[in-house]
Order: C-alpha cells, then structure tokens, then sequence
C-alpha cells in the first residue's frame, strides 16, 4: 500500500464511523498526548536545588491537605483540578493550557523523583496504580478534545449545538474530578494516619 491508500484508508474509517466512536477516538488520542506531554516534563533534567525547590512546594501543599479532613481535601483537590480543566476547554487555547499544566506537572514529578532518589518514570508509572489518575487524565482529554471539536464546529459556524455538548462534557469532567479528589483525599487521609 502507498502512503496515499493509507491515508484514503484512514480517511475512510473516520468518514464511515459515527460521531460517537469518533469522539472517543479523539478523546483517546489526546489521553495518550497527554501521557507523552507529562512525561516530557518528568524526563526533563533539572538541578537538585529546583529539584528540592518544587518538592517543598509540593510538600508544604500534601502538609495543608493533612490538617483537612477527607470532605475539605476532596473539595480543595477538585476545586484545583476543576478550575484547571475548565481553562483546558478555551477553543484554541484550551489544548496549549492544558500542554503547559501538564509539563509543569510532569516537572514536579521529575523534582520529586530526584529528590526521593528514584526514576522519574517509574514514580510517573507508580501514579497510574491509583484509579485517581486515570479519572484526572481522562477529564483533562475530554476537555482538550472538547476544545477541538467547539473550535472546529465554531470555524464551521454551527457553535450552538456544540456549546451544549460542552455543557454536557463539563458536568462529565466535574464528576470525574470530584470523584478522584474524594479518591485521592481519602488516600493522604489513610497515610497520615499510617
């Protein structure tokens, strides 16, 4: 096959599936994009006194979360990770926030990894053993895909339809954050008492 059967081919599943099935083949590929992206800020060399530097941020916010209770964690999390999200669904500008939140993320992980001596890969792939990040990285892929398909019906001119699927997607993603910062409060919650 040449490059030009390939594409014809690949032109013709997306033509010939549905709307749903297209959408979450694009809410797939932004999920993997933003697994790359975060792992470009983790695989991203910085000295040890960044390093430690990010590490005390990041600790002295763990260390506010440990004098909450669960239900004041799960909101302060969500409340994070929501506003977060929300700039992610910007038509065009949505997806290069989110690609800027999600290096820095992968920044502070790589600080932590260094500072605890590890591979920032496998502390990366350590995350992913906890169902908290699955969510989080799920609504953060609707909603950069949710930017796409506002900004390309808005090109088109037929918007209207479209901002209510982003409604809908917004409440989808608010559950999901909820639901991870409930997740992962309940966890520094366990630990501190450990």
């Amino acid at each position: 096959m040449t490059h030009k059967e390939d594409f014809k081919t690949v032109g013709s599943f997306w033509g010939n599936s549905s709307v749903r099935s297209r959408k979450i083949l694009t809410i797939l590929v932004f999920f993997l994009l933003s697994i790359v992206i975060t792992v470009a800020g983790v695989l991203t060399p910085l000295t040890l006194e960044d390093s430690k530097a990010l590490d005390d941020e990041l600790k002295q916010i763990q260390d506010d979360l440990k004098g909450m209770n669960v239900w004041q964690s799960t909101l302060y999390i969500f409340t994070n990770n929501f506003k977060i999200c929300l700039l992610m669904f910007i038509p065009i500008a949505g997806p290069f926030i989110g690609s800027y939140i999600l290096y820095n993320t992968g920044l502070v992980i790589g600080a932590k990894s260094r500072v605890m001596n590890m591979p920032g890969l496998i502390v990366f792939v350590a995350l992913f053993l906890l169902p908290h990040a699955w969510l989080e990285f799920a609504a953060y892929s609707m909603a950069f895909a949710a930017s796409v398909w506002l900004t390309w019906q808005v090109i088109k001119r037929q918007a209207k339809k479209e901002i209510l699927q982003t409604c809908k997607y917004i409440a989808i993603c608010a559950l999901l954050l909820f639901v991870a910062g409930f997740i992962e409060a309940y966890l520094i919650a366990s630990f501190s008492q450990a």
